[in-house]
């Protein structure tokens, strides 16, 4: 007996985004959450534009600032601010963001379940079990799988992954003098080991503090937070919390459906490899997968990520070839008007990078890098020399 036309395994961005969508067309949704909102998530929490115009139609978004400066620096040193005249990323608090999309999701009519786990799917020829950790079984016509990179969807998919990274993430409640030196400008930092960065984005009274890196370079990553606090003072501080995780971004192969089940965000495996934002991603893939059930072409669903997504990621994977290669050189870029009105464009939402790097001037300055050592054989050629 099927009780729903969909099971949305996970109350993150993306489940809710498919919620969202399936909902409005009249499908009997039920979402199924482990955690009970709203509920912290480690997460820089930076809206890009993408990101804004995702949810406009549904939420306010609650925003405790709206970055329009950024600072620069090159592992502490070299460092310079960049303004523009409107702002540029929304600061929100995650447990405040996925509380507001549960509420636009239930008023849509989608039932939720909190402090509910997915043991197991089993697919059989009329839809899917679903064996939930209290015993109970839930039948679904269709499941969009919305649980993280290590939840049971992507495991039932069979999702692989081409780059798997380690975020560490601090919490800080800080005082009204370190909020005002905070206010509208996040800092981002590139870091000794290769492909990693640092950051410090402003939310009012707390600050949020992080990195990221390759995984299996889990000691230097926090060896770096912790030079990195530091640096700016902030090593008194007592988190709020402190926490990690990692991010998986899906081999180019990796499949998105197996039979009745969809994944979306993290349990798909998308996201921006260069930048690790994956809140766009999440939404995006989200709202595509609830489309896809809707219209019954599941098929459709691998289609449209293939077309809207797959592609930006892919240049961004290009991008962090040579951030990690030259990230002196990517600093000193970001520095010129040209590299700064890119990034301006991509935190807006205006221009994607797989666009950017169609541009004759951009692929001529790939192409001069590619022919360049690595900052790790220059610096070896002078200790040699």
């Amino acid at each position: 007996m099927i009780n729903w036309d969909l099971v949305v395994v996970g109350g993150g961005p993306a489940g809710l985004s498919a919620a969202h969508v399936a909902a409005t067309a009249g499908l009997r949704t039920l979402v199924v959450e482990r955690a009970a909102h709203p509920r912290y998530k480690t997460c820089g929490g930076g809206l890009i534009g993408t990101s804004v115009a995702a949810v406009g139609d549904r939420i306010d978004v609650p925003a405790h600032d709206r970055v329009d400066r950024v600072t620069f620096t090159r592992d502490g040193r070299r460092e310079f601010t960049r303004r523009h005249a409107a702002p540029l990323l929304a600061m929100v608090r995650r447990e405040e963001f996925d509380d507001r999309l549960r509420a636009a999701a239930v008023a849509a009519r989608a039932e939720l379940r909190e402090r509910v786990a997915v043991r197991a799917l089993e697919q059989h020829p009329e839809g899917v079990r679903l064996r939930l950790a209290d015993g109970e079984t839930v039948h679904a016509r269709t499941v969009i799988g919305a649980d993280g990179s290590s939840g049971v969807t992507a495991r039932h998919v069979g999702v692989r992954y081409r780059q798997v990274d380690l975020g560490l993430e601090l919490e800080l409640p800080v005082p009204e003098r370190e909020q005002r030196r905070w206010r509208g400008r996040l800092l981002l930092d590139w870091g000794r080991i290769p492909g990693s960065y640092a950051w410090v984005f402003p939310k009012g009274d707390r600050l949020t503090v992080g990195v990221i890196a390759a995984r299996g370079e889990g000691e230097r990553t926090r060896e770096y937070l912790r030079r990195f606090v530091d640096r700016l003072g902030l090593s008194g501080v007592s988190a709020e919390h402190d926490s990690g995780h990692l991010t998986r971004c899906r081999a180019d192969d990796a499949p998105l459906r197996h039979g009745r089940v969809l994944v979306a965000g993290d349990a798909a495996g998308l996201l921006e490899p260069w930048s690790r934002e994956g809140i766009s991603y999440a939404l995006r893939s989200g709202a595509l997968a609830g489309a896809a059930v809707v219209d019954g072409d599941l098929d459709g669903y691998q289609r449209s990520v293939e077309r809207d997504l797959v592609p930006p990621m892919r240049a961004g994977y290009r991008l962090l070839d040579v951030f990690s290669r030259r990230p002196d050189v990517f600093h000193a870029l970001l520095a010129t008007p040209p590299g700064w009105r890119m990034f301006v464009r991509f935190c807006q939402g205006l221009t994607s990078f797989e666009e950017t790097l169609t541009r004759a001037p951009v692929r001529a300055g790939l192409a001069l890098l590619d022919r360049l050592p690595s900052a790790r054989q220059t610096r070896r050629r002078a200790a040699a020399g």
